[in-house]
């Protein structure tokens, strides 16, 4: 299964950034990670729109999507290690990882997804989400091989 993180803007060197490729290298599976951007300044709902259009355009024919939101359903970290490997396990080939802007998400981005992720409830800074969904990924592949990095 190939794993790809599409987001809404570029970051440069800093700790985030830092924090991400820490972990993305970490991970077994192919990971990718696509930054998208919408140069022309627009209102944030038409701004919203444009950038899911943006993130959806990254998503390859017959991939699943997952949308990371807020208002999305939270999961455990085992949980989601057995999502992750239900994919798998049923012949999910690309698994595409969803991340809005500031303004949040497009609703009918949300409702392409098949999951809605979230990573609690409070909000988290867009560039930081990368992050903690590349440590979460890594957590998940600790568990389903039995790594200790995952004690839980």
């Amino acid at each position: 299964m190939r794993l790809k993180v599409a987001a809404v803007g570029r970051w440069k060197a800093g700790p985030e950034r830092s924090l991400y490729e820490h972990f993305a290298r970490r991970i077994a599976l192919p990971l990718e990670l696509r930054e998208v951007e919408e140069k022309k300044k627009l209102p944030p709902p038409a701004l919203v729109r444009r950038e899911a259009e943006l993130l959806l355009a990254q998503v390859p024919k017959g991939a699943v999507m997952v949308a990371l939101d807020e208002r999305g359903k939270p999961f455990t970290s085992v949980a989601f290690a057995r999502r992750l490997a239900a994919w798998r396990d049923d012949g999910v080939r690309d698994l595409v990882f969803a991340i809005g802007g500031s303004h949040g998400l497009d609703e009918g981005l949300r409702k392409k997804a098949a999951l809605v992720l979230s990573l609690g409830p409070m909000t988290w800074p867009h560039l930081m989400v990368r992050a903690m969904l590349a440590e979460q990924l890594y957590r998940a592949q600790a568990i389903l091989t039995g790594h200790p990095y995952h004690r839980g």
